[in-house]
């Protein structure tokens, strides 16, 4: 069961890592970039003379990797899910150089004895060289077997996404082989590789990184919303609601909702389950 004052006052680790152009290229690959090896705008994200960073390689800066299985934390690692993510970036990422990422856990909620608890964690990344913040990941991870411990907190409302037909609809393919090329950007569960562990867990097959799905998102917002461009994305987030198999394709559905502001939700129309909902993003109009 988690201790709370004991699990709030325990440092999460921090991670310094040092990017080569390889990285962001493998990064861009794993969400699918390439698939049409013509599109000109998907191989500035491959092309090492003119190469552009993908906003949502934030979430694998300074990623500290699966803390929660260490059991000085009291959560049982075994039955986790990451249940909602944002990003904000601050400035353009680097494609090359240090970076460092900081997390720290920022509220607990319990959900009842039986109904798990909420952790709500924070990762801000650094360039080292001059100190300056790039971005802030901002993770919800849903632990199902740690309720119980008290607390007045409540969960963060999720984003409403509007009720009518969407402004606009996008197909965005995922690759047969999406999971094994985005696991080497540093998330190695084999959930998304080996298929025993997944039908040991209730799929048929390994399934996509949830990140990964996020990633594949953020760059259909980056083509259909900031022309390509990816230092317009400024924020995006949203819920985890329901696992993509590689090979997949994404329909992502748009409201436009203001100036540089829209929301968004994703789905898997040939099993009808939708992937991602309450989505936001913002965006430099």
């Amino acid at each position: 069961m988690i201790h709370p004052e004991k699990l709030l006052a325990e440092a999460l680790p921090v991670v310094e890592q040092t990017l080569h152009w390889r990285d962001c290229a493998l990064y861009a690959l794993g969400l699918g970039v390439g698939l049409d090896p013509l599109d000109d705008g998907d191989l500035r994200y491959l092309d090492e003379t003119r190469l552009r960073v993908q906003p949502t390689m934030a979430n694998v800066m300074g990623y500290p990797g699966f803390w929660m299985r260490d059991p000085r934390y009291g959560i049982d690692a075994t039955k986790t899910v990451h249940g909602e993510h944002a990003l904000r970036l601050h400035r353009p990422l680097p494609s090359s150089g240090t970076v460092r990422g900081t997390s720290r856990i920022t509220a607990l909620v319990d959900k009842g004895a039986g109904k798990g608890a909420l952790v709500y964690v924070e990762r801000d990344i650094v360039d080292t060289a001059s100190n300056e913040l790039l971005a802030t990941v901002k993770q919800t991870v849903f632990c199902r077997a740690d309720g119980g411990f008290g607390g007045n907190a409540k969960a963060t409302p999720a984003h409403a996404v509007p009720e009518r037909d969407p402004d606009a609809t996008i197909t965005l393919p995922t690759s047969p082989q999406a999971a094994l090329i985005y696991r080497l950007s540093g998330d190695f569960n084999p959930l998304h590789s080996d298929p025993a562990t997944a039908r040991a867990a209730g799929f048929e097959r390994p399934i996509l990184h949830g990140l990964a799905t996020f990633g594949v998102v953020g760059h259909g917002l980056v083509k259909h919303l900031c022309g390509g461009v990816p230092e317009m994305l400024q924020a995006m987030g949203g819920r985890f609601s329901a696992p993509v198999f590689p090979g997949e394709s994404l329909q992502l559905d748009l409201w436009r909702e203001g100036p540089g502001r829209a929301s968004f939700r994703a789905r898997v129309p040939t099993r009808g389950a939708v992937v991602m909902n309450n989505g936001f993003v913002e965006f430099q109009a």
